[in-house]
């Protein structure tokens, strides 16, 4: 339990709420892994295990927590801002989490010491009263993976926080140790594993086309337990990024101004291209390009006929049934056309030489 001694103090009516400390609170699917917290201003019978002097910060890790975006849209980016908001510079607070993952905090090691000076209190664990002076229930969240500075004291934007990641995880490396340094540039190909859904189906066609243009090709394929200390050091030190839509695509973050971001947008997911990763993209400063992919391209040609309802008018087959979704984004994979595909390599690549003459020379 989690006893904050300024409601009991300024409160004289008993009072008694209850919150979901997650962003999505219209979200009912995520919402249902999310355990909700009850406020009340009646003093806990227990006096006080651990008394705080350091504010208290509390949100979930639950949700969709699983997912690499949804970590940066639905936790660290909602925490940058909530931390700016309302703790002003160098006051700090102590971060209180509850459903609790045990590879959270090991994943982000060198992350979470930049928002707080304390060790994460489990809530989920905890068997003592702890009391704090004041208490933040929940992250405050803008939009998809951006940040609107004219709702921030300081005007903060995605660039900050863009700037925040580099403090924690550039760590003492000098740029060229990441940096290969050759005359090509390098081009991180994203690969989705079998059975998640668009899939590159000829991805080794893909990575030839790439070198044959003169990139040097790096495969990326991220799990869980993956460092992103390391996939930091690669994605900056790279010049392109390349990817079907996907959680890993998340990555941009790590890119340098004016490198180059690539995303294969398959049938029926524009919308979610763009306002996950186009405009925040944007708004980096990044290069982007969109391979818009082709219904020729799309493995549900030859699961459905090309005058399906699922080809012929997605608006349609989708309607306002999310679930029929999952056709386009579990059941559909890519393999891209190489002609077409290699004008694209040469526009990137030409993009990328740009950078290194200006930044690398």
């Amino acid at each position: 339990m989690i006893y904050a001694q300024s409601i009991v103090q300024h409160s004289w009516t008993p009072l008694l709420q209850h919150s979901p400390p997650y962003p999505r609170k219209r979200d009912k699917a995520a919402m249902s892994k999310i355990k909700e917290l009850t406020l009340t201003s009646v003093p806990p019978k227990l006096p006080c295990g651990v008394t705080h002097t350091s504010l208290a910060l509390v949100f979930s890790i639950g949700g969709y927590i699983g997912n690499f975006f949804h970590q940066f849209m639905d936790v660290l980016i909602p925490l940058f801002i909530t931390v700016n908001s309302f703790f002003p510079k160098n006051q700090d607070s102590i971060l209180v989490v509850s459903d609790y993952q045990d590879w959270w905090t090991p994943k982000y090691k060198d992350l979470l010491p930049h928002f707080t000076n304390h060790l994460i209190i489990n809530m989920d664990n905890e068997t003592i009263t702890h009391c704090f002076p004041s208490v933040i229930v929940g992250l405050v969240s803008h939009n998809y993976m951006i940040m609107n500075s004219t709702l921030l004291p300081h005007l903060k934007t995605l660039v900050d926080f863009h700037y925040f990641l580099h403090n924690a995880y550039h760590q003492d490396h000098d740029d060229r140790d990441s940096i290969i340094m050759n005359t090509r540039p390098r081009l991180v190909l994203v690969n989705r594993k079998d059975k998640v859904g668009r899939v590159i189906l000829n991805l080794k066609e893909v990575k030839s086309t790439a070198y044959k243009v003169r990139f040097d090709v790096t495969i990326f394929e991220p799990n869980k337990n993956t460092s992103l200390t390391k996939s930091y050091r690669l994605i900056h030190g790279s010049h392109v990024m390349l990817g079907v839509h996907g959680a890993t695509l998340t990555h941009f973050l790590f890119l340098r101004p004016w490198c180059v971001l690539i995303q294969v947008v398959p049938i029926k997911t524009q919308w979610v291209s763009d306002q996950y990763f186009r405009e925040p993209i944007r708004v980096l400063g990044l290069e982007y390009m969109e391979y818009k992919v082709r219904s020729e391209e799309s493995s549900l040609v030859k699961k459905y006929g090309v005058n399906h309802l699922t080809l012929r008018d997605p608006v349609a087959f989708h309607g306002r049934n999310w679930s029929n979704m999952r056709v386009y984004m579990k059941e559909q994979n890519i393999k891209l056309d190489m002609v077409r595909f290699k004008r694209y390599m040469k526009d990137a690549y030409n993009k990328a030489k740009r950078f290194m003459d200006n930044n690398e020379s």
